[in-house]
């Protein structure tokens, strides 16, 4: 069922949780508490309910002989994972579903000649449901195959279209916040909005997917970028998030020629970012995708504000847009997840943006400032999982294994026939783990799980 899954069934007794189908998971299994606190257990075990929350992680076998005694269960309901392990699912905080269809394609020239380019011909294309029939299982299956659990997306304008972004995320049970695009200015007279346009279809959107009534399935609050709406659109925008208690996102700080379009647009603005604020579209709820050239001034904002930024480092090498100071937010106590930013990065895989991350870090290492260490594989690791899951605001729902949460899980065998890597008697359990991050691919990813539910494509 769809239903939420906060009302356990099990609250009634007093002494013993009697679940009739509770699955015990036996093996490793490897998660991240904070940036620089990686847990791996190699003999654990994850007990989950039959709500799909996990109950218990033992560390050893003593911890789970008193969960044995706490949580009653048969050992049938023992699953022994033999030698693959459990990680939790990946969180992609920005991507633009309808840019699958060209993804790989149209690199090497910057963002703004991009967008003409490519991507506002192929977005207006989803004015045909057909087209967007023909996409959309694509897109969120291959990032589902690629284990993806969680994702923010970017639809179009089309409110047909993006309806049908929605029930294809809840068919195919997926976790996700799906946005209906906002574009009522300087856009392609092939591809933009009024105003009135842009207002009603996204309250009709907001309505539909709130309807659905799937705590897994969210609207999200979607201006394009500053550029493209106009200030009432934004005011209003910002209102209805507020008033719906819903999460927005955007674009900030990608290129450096965006930057003073934004500056000779909104000449009253203090910053990009400023322009944000003052339609209340920065807040707790708030993710901004890129940041990358972000000045001290809208850093203290985005940290003042609670507002988070998706890091897209492929994408930002792709579209020659730069570099973004990591260690620098870090610092700022910015809440940082990772994006694929599909199509501005090639890749629909968290794990590229992972290893990505870490070229980058080092590049700003390396080229820039020698006390921002370059991130390491735990670290993208927890940016891609525990980061992802604050900056969507379900750290306390997903992002690692700690019991109340949901079981969001990907089953990982590093010796599947078609593994991309290899494995030898002199590799210990974190080692393996480490050439995942750095060689696996959807071919190691055998299960995929969100809220407890086997959702393998």
């Amino acid at each position: 069922s769809n239903a939420s899954f906060s009302h356990s069934n099990s609250t009634h007794h007093t002494h013993h949780c009697f679940y009739k189908t509770m699955k015990v998971y036996k093996g490793g299994f490897v998660h991240s508490l904070a940036l620089d606190n990686n847990e791996v257990v190699e003999n654990g075990y994850l007990g989950v309910g039959e709500d799909g929350v996990i109950k218990f992680a033992s560390k050893s076998e003593e911890e789970f002989e008193l969960h044995k005694e706490a949580f009653s269960f048969e050992s049938e309901d023992v699953v022994d994972l033999e030698g693959k392990f459990l990680c939790p699912g990946f969180v992609d905080s920005h991507v633009h579903a309808p840019q699958y269809t060209f993804t790989g394609t149209g690199y090497g020239i910057p963002l703004l000649e991009w967008l003409n380019t490519y991507t506002f011909p192929i977005e207006s294309k989803f004015q045909d449901l057909k087209f967007a029939e023909l996409v959309y299982p694509k897109t969120v299956s291959r990032l589902m195959k690629n284990g993806t659990t969680t994702a923010s997306y970017f639809g179009t304008i089309h409110l047909e279209a993006t309806k049908y972004l929605a029930d294809t995320v809840e068919q195919l049970g997926q976790r996700a916040f799906i946005g209906k695009v906002n574009m009522d200015q300087n856009s392609p007279d092939y591809y933009v909005e009024t105003t009135e346009e842009s207002q009603k279809n996204t309250e009709d959107f907001v309505n539909y997917v709130l309807s659905k009534d799937n705590s897994q399935v969210k609207p999200i609050i979607t201006p394009r970028f500053a550029p493209t709406c106009t200030s009432s659109l934004m005011a209003s925008l910002g209102k209805l998030a507020k008033d719906n208690s819903l999460l927005i996102q955007s674009h900030v700080s990608e290129n450096l020629d965006e930057i003073e379009w934004v500056k000779s647009l909104f000449p009253k603005s203090k910053s990009y970012s400023d322009v944000y604020d003052s339609h209340d579209l920065l807040t707790n709820d708030t993710i901004m995708a890129h940041g990358i050239h972000l000045s001290d001034e809208e850093m203290k904002l985005f940290s003042a504000r609670g507002a988070g930024i998706s890091h897209c480092p492929l994408s930002n090498i792709c579209l020659t847009s730069g570099y973004m100071p990591l260690r620098t937010l870090v610092k700022e106590n910015i809440k940082i997840g990772l994006g694929t930013d599909v199509s501005g990065g090639y890749s629909p895989s968290i794990l590229n943006a992972m290893r990505e991350a870490i070229s980058v870090s080092t590049t700003v290492y390396l080229t820039q400032d020698k006390s921002m260490k370059p991130l390491n594989h735990t670290e993208a690791f927890y940016l891609a999982t525990m980061g992802g899951a604050s900056l969507l605001n379900l750290d306390s729902t997903i992002g690692n294994f700690l019991p109340g949460k949901q079981f969001d899980a990907l089953v990982i065998n590093p010796f599947s026939k078609e593994s991309p890597f290899d494995t030898f008697p002199t590799d210990n359990f974190s080692g393996i783990f480490e050439k995942f991050c750095y060689l696996g691919d959807s071919r190691n990813i055998e299960k995929v799980y969100v809220a407890g539910k086997d959702v393998t494509v």
